[in-house]
């Protein structure tokens, strides 16, 4: 049986240090590529949460050798695909549970010639289209049908093979980006992808790809270029420090007045993070590679330089990650002064606000996409109260807010938060958090 709900004692100060996992979003698409080469491809850092393990499960049934050589490192062997596995049932129950599995359609039909998807589901947090990736291979001539009675998705190479083609995308998507570079990658002749996602993950992905011998260039721009390749082998990769991650802990840290270092950061990845953070009032000392955020009393949120209320919103790289978006308002609510958080991506992200204002929080949810904080500055503590999780995001905003709460709170659902974060309630508990799972 799951024991799938926290208990959490909050009001405790924490000190120490935490190292953060590796990435996420990176493990999903540099793992899903290692279908495109019948050589060996090992990567290390991996985080062991369950989207990443129900996606390595997944290539194990297609017919991937995987073998597991430390707690973080896996040799994955796509030599032999049975590609019928994509019809089988047990293959739909699986895939249609995992967001993340939409990343393998991409290297399948590069190198299969076909792929087969049931509609993935993942978090609840509103409309996440999947209309980017499949245009993208339609351009690269690939024909996609979609049966709307089973929700099934289904593309396929013309006779010809995939071509390369000139691709302005229609929205910055991440994994849009990484699934349609993986599948030019294999294609006949030159791709050029504009209006390209240029994440630190994508980046990665292209990196990775081209010491496999795929010739990327434009990285970490929003142009990529890719001349196709007849054939791919085998690499070692490792994958980056989860950036969500560490701005959650950054957020943990201030509303928890905790002493806390983050270790190995991979600050250069960061990005405009920490600069977020900052403008909360949060302090943040770099020390080499490691973030240490000192234990402080109160912190204030800065103003624009008319004096007008601070506007912190979501934007695609290098502007501030949405996942980080449920962080951040959580973290305002003890902070002095206000803020509008504006979550423009997706359109039921900030519901989770509900559970903040039972709390106490002082929140105006202006509509789906923009809530309004008014701080309390600590002068009344947030209360433990019994909630629920309604995704990776919001679970992890929740399980901070109940840290920092007075009382105890007890948090539904967390197989949401482990979905995205490695035994965090162990991590936490070894430096002073009370969480107990039960």
């Amino acid at each position: 049986m799951q024991l799938d709900t926290f208990e959490v004692i909050g009001g405790q100060p924490l000190h120490g240090e935490l190292l953060p996992q590796g990435a996420k979003n990176e493990a999903l698409q540099v793992i899903s590529a290692v279908l495109l080469t019948d050589d060996a491809v090992t990567i290390s850092n991996v985080p062991n949460i369950l989207d990443v393990n129900k996606l390595i499960e997944l290539l194990h049934g297609l017919g991937v050798t995987v073998e597991q050589q430390s707690a973080d490192t896996w040799r994955f062997c796509a030599g032999t695909i049975d590609i019928s596995y994509l019809r089988s049932e047990a293959f739909m129950k699986d895939a249609q549970r995992l967001r993340g599995s939409v990343m393998l359609i991409g290297p399948l039909l590069a190198r299969f010639g076909r792929a087969t998807l049931p509609k993935p589901g993942g978090d609840k947090i509103g409309r996440r289209r999947l209309d980017t990736h499949f245009l993208g291979f339609q351009k690269l001539g690939a024909e996609f049908k979609y049966d709307d009675e089973k929700d099934i998705y289904y593309v396929q190479q013309p006779k010809e093979g995939l071509q390369g083609t000139y691709l302005h995308m229609d929205e910055i998507s991440v994994t849009g980006t990484a699934n349609v570079v993986m599948a030019a990658v294999l294609s006949k002749g030159k791709t050029t992808i504009y209006n390209a996602a240029c994440e630190p993950y994508v980046q990665q992905l292209c990196r990775m790809l081209n010491r496999m011998g795929a010739r990327i260039s434009g990285i970490g721009s929003n142009l990529l270029e890719i001349e196709g390749v007849e054939h791919l082998g085998g690499t070692e990769h490792r994958c980056l420090p989860d950036m969500i991650e560490i701005g959650s802990f950054i957020g943990l840290a201030a509303m928890t007045q905790s002493d806390i270092t983050i270790k190995n950061a991979g600050i250069p990845h960061l990005g405009i993070i920490p600069h977020t953070f900052e403008r909360l009032g949060i302090r943040i000392d770099q020390k080499g590679d490691d973030l240490h955020i000192p234990a402080q009393e109160r912190y204030e949120i800065s103003t624009f330089i008319d004096g007008s209320i601070l506007t912190i919103y979501d934007a695609p790289w290098p502007g501030f990650t949405p996942d980080l978006m449920s962080i951040v308002l959580v973290v305002a609510t003890q902070a002095r002064g206000s803020v509008l958080i504006h979550q423009k991506m997706f359109e039921s992200r900030l519901f989770f606000v509900d559970k903040l204002i039972d709390m106490g929080a002082q929140i105006i949810l202006c509509d789906p996409h923009r809530a309004t904080v008014i701080g309390l500055d600590r002068r009344y503590p947030l209360r433990g109260i019994d909630m629920t999780s309604p995704d990776i995001r919001a679970g992890q905003a929740l399980l901070i807010a109940a840290l920092s709460a007075k009382g105890t709170s007890r948090i539904h659902n967390v197989h949401q938060i482990d979905r995205g974060y490695q035994y965090i309630d162990q991590r936490l508990n070894a430096i002073g958090a009370k969480i107990t799972r039960v």
